[in-house]
Parts: C-alpha cells; structure tokens; sequence
C-alpha cells in the first residue's frame, strides 16, 4: 500500500489550508473556508442581499395590502379621502421599516457616538466596578505602553475606552453582532494609524496586540462561551468523541514520531501541555501562542525521529495524535473564541494563522474520522468504538533489544490483564451454568418428592392410651423390706 493511500483520510495539501477565494490568506472551517477579509466580503453581500430581498417583500405586501384596501371602499370620494390618508400613513411605516432595518443591520457594526453614550441615564457597571488583579495589571501595562506615542496613545485610549462602553451596552446583541464589532474597531483604528498618524506597520501591529490584550482581558468573561451559543454542547460532544478513540494508535494514523526516544517522548508531553494550556488564557494572541508552542514542539519531536526536518504530511496526522491524547478541554470554545475576536491579520498569515489552521483540520478530521481513514475494516472500527475489543497490542518478541523496559513491561502486564480477563470471563461462565444446574436439581428433587407423597400419602393414627405403672397397682399393698442400715465394727 503506497503511502498516499495509507494517509488518504489525513493529507491535507497546502492549498487546501488557502482561503478558497484565492486571494492567497489562510482560510477558517468556521468562516467556511474563507479568510477573515474574504467572509466579510461575502457576509456583507449577504446581508445586502438580505435587506434587499426584505424590501422587496415589504413593498409586494404593502401593495397588496393597498390593493385590498382600495377594493373595499364603495364611494370614490370616501376612497380619495382615506386613500390619502393610506398614502401618508404608508409613508410614515416606511420610514420607521428603513429606521429599524438600517439598526438591524448597521448598530453592530459601528462602535456608537459619543453623544449616545453620554445620553445614557447609568453609567457601565463594568467600567466602574472592582477590577480584578490580572485586568487591573493589564490596564497599567497598556496605559504605561501608550504613553510613548503621545498624542496618537491618548486618541487611541480614548477610542478603546469608548467601545469598552459601547460594548456593555451591546451584551444583548447575539456573539456574532460583538464579533463583527469587534473586528470593525480592529481596522478602523489600525487604519487610522497608517493613514493619519503616518505609524509604521512594524509598530501598528504591536499597537494592536496591547490593544486586544487589554478589550479581550476586559470581555472575556462576557464573550468566551456564551450561554447564548451552543459552544459549550459542541465542547461536549468533542470530548466525548475524543474519549470514545482513546485506542487510536500513533501506527494507524501515521505518526512519524518514536516516543521511546526520552527526548522525543518529553517533546510530546510538552506539546500536550502546549495545547492543555491554551484554556487558561484570556487573550486570544496568548491562545495563538500556546497552539504555536504545541505545533513547535511536534515539528521538533518529528525532526529527532526522523533525523531530517519535519514536512506539512508529518505534521497534521502528529497534531491529530496530540490533540487524541491530551483531549483539551473546551477546546471548541477556545476556537470559537479566537475566530471571533482575535486580530484577523494573525490568522491570516503568519505561523499563528498556519497553525491555527491545521488545529481547525485537526478538530474537522476527528469528528469525521471513520473506518476508512484509519484502513480498518467496519466491524473492527465498531467494536472499537463500543469497547469490546482493542487494537492487538505489539508482541514481546519483536521488541527491539534497546527498546525501553518499561514499556516492555507496561505491555507484559497488559498482555496478563488481557488473560486474567478471558479466565474471568471463563470462571462466570462456568458459574453460571453451575448455579443453573443447581436450580435444576432442586426442582427435580422437589417434584420427585411431591410424586412420591402423591402416590404413598401419609397417614396419621390417633395415639393409644398411656399404659399405666407396672407398680401402681400394689403399691400400698407391697410390703418391702426395711432398707439396710450401716454397721460398725470394731476393730
């Protein structure tokens, strides 16, 4: 079997990983292959097309509705007088439909006025309340950060304090309206700063790393898994997906990495951690990292084994492997959570974007893996995913003679277990028949019994009268000797 056919469930080409509208970024399973600037593109159209269709439905029913109307009236004078009413009253609805239609649409994607947020009666609890240490850290570091810049730090705190604002009041809004939020404030302030304030790249986009470090530290409670969404029953069902192929082996899926070697095997428990990690952060960069970290230590791990640098084919089914093992919790919530808020230009490009995106396959393959993909047949693939049976373990006989004792003898005890398990299997078996030939001999034994006193029934006769004493006639009668009595002698 050639090596193409072996990872036919897992080979993923570069392009595949490419936003599929070929403008060259890498694309996201959750922006449905597109890349950040692409699926906006594409939602906006959507939407359009949306208004428009709700135009045309608003119009076709107004139509109708003034045709039915106009029927109705019996006296033309009547008809002029209320149909002029109609006209204005018609004119009016139209005008609040725009009104809501457009703050339908459009109040998510804007961050807000400031004259709307100083007409608010209560100020935010969020801005007032008691900052946590982590948040109250990071607030200092972005202040202490900003104040280098000057003019362009003080317009770009005033307009990150003014969407924290605009952003409480938006906690109504669905995930997806604060997502597009969000992103709209990333590139309308990093344009500002290319375009007015004349800042380099390089420093842009240090500016927007502390500036999502310090809105994301600040939402995160409020927009990381949601009760809103479904996040939460999706990283459910990927647990228990993972739980349930706790028995694939590195050799179905094709990983080029030899965890007997120490030094590979330290490798992978750091990229387990890597990628464990990930959950306890609160900045989507920060997860990013972690997912950087974990791809590292795997492309390291795969370069000792196979003595030469790891390629793209070594690395997915590896990351599959990993994520199979460590089974990182809420693991969904945690892509969601990036997808929707991170800084779109780190997914985009750049090793984060790359990793990120072979962590999206990853988590896809898993929940789609099948018999096919792992080249077992259907009935092996069911009773392993139901636990009757696991793969066959390797046979002590071909280990080779450097290979590490304890896994030796980790698969020694394994192979007894496996014995004590048929014996046990064998003893109940046993048991059982014996307990049943048990219940069968009794009742045999109790029929037999009941035949017998059936056929032979026992008969019970009164007792006889007691006989009387042999002496109780002539007792008083009976004159017996006088009982002996002692003598003494002398001497």
């Amino acid at each position: 079997m050639s090596l193409k056919s072996e990872r036919r469930g897992i080979h993923v080409d570069q392009s595949e990983l490419l936003c599929k509208k070929g403008c060259g970024y890498y694309g996201n399973p959750a922006w449905q292959g597109f890349c950040s600037k692409c699926w906006r593109e594409e939602y906006h159209k959507a939407r359009q097309k949306q208004i428009q269709e709700d135009w045309e439905l608003a119009e076709r029913l107004q139509r109708e509705e003034e045709e039915a109307f106009a029927s109705s009236q019996s006296s033309q004078g009547a008809q002029s007088l209320t149909f002029s009413k109609f006209e204005e009253k018609k004119t009016n609805e139209k005008t609040r439909k725009v009104t809501t239609v457009k703050k339908f649409f459009t109040a998510s994607s804007r961050v807000g006025s400031k004259k709307e947020i100083q007409e608010a009666k209560a100020p935010s609890p969020s801005i007032n309340r008691q900052t946590s240490i982590e948040t109250d850290r990071v607030s200092k570091e972005f202040i202490e950060f900003l104040k280098t810049f000057h003019k362009t730090g003080q317009e770009i705190y005033k307009q990150t304090k003014l969407f924290l604002e605009a952003m409480h009041y938006k906690r109504d809004l669905s995930i997806e309206e604060q997502s597009e939020c969000t992103q709209d404030f990333y590139q309308n302030v990093a344009e500002k700063m290319q375009t007015r304030g004349k800042v380099p790249p390089e420093r842009v986009e240090k500016i927007m790393d502390q500036i999502e470090k310090y809105i994301m530290t600040r939402l995160y409670k409020y927009v990381f898994c949601p009760e809103t969404t479904d996040d939460e029953k999706k990283d459910l069902a990927i647990q228990k997906r993972i739980r349930a192929l706790h028995w694939v082996t590195p050799q179905m899926l094709c990983v080029p990495v030899n965890e007997e070697i120490p030094e590979v095997s330290d490798m992978v428990v750091k990229a387990i951690t890597d990628i464990i990690e990930m959950d306890s952060k609160r900045v989507p960069r920060d997860k990013l990292a972690c997912i950087t970290k974990c791809s590292k230590h795997i492309f390291n791990a795969i370069k000792i084994t196979k003595n030469e640098p790891a390629s793209a084919d070594d690395f997915l089914p590896t990351l599959i492997y990993i994520v199979l093992k460590g089974n990182p919790p809420r693991l969904q919530s945690n892509i969601q959570y990036i997808t929707r808020f991170c800084n779109p230009s780190r997914l985009m490009t750049g090793e984060d974007g790359y990793y990120f995106t072979n962590l999206c396959c990853a988590v896809a393959f898993i929940e789609k893996l099948d018999a096919q993909s792992l080249n077992l047949s259907q009935e092996d693939f069911d009773r392993y995913m139901s636990g009757q049976t696991s793969p066959r373990k390797q046979e002590s006989e071909n280990w080779s003679p450097d290979a590490c004792l304890g896994v030796k003898q980790m698969y020694k005890n394994l192979d007894l277990l496996s014995q004590l398990n048929e014996r046990q299997e064998r003893i109940m078996n046993e048991a059982k028949k014996l307990e049943k030939d048990l219940i069968d001999w009794t009742d045999g034994i109790a029929k037999e019994v009941q035949d017998i006193v059936e056929k032979y029934p026992l008969e019970i006769k009164p007792p006889n009268q007691s006989l009387a004493a042999i002496d109780s006639e002539n007792v008083e009668n009976d004159k017996l000797p006088p009982p002996l009595q002692p003598q003494v002698y002398a001497g």
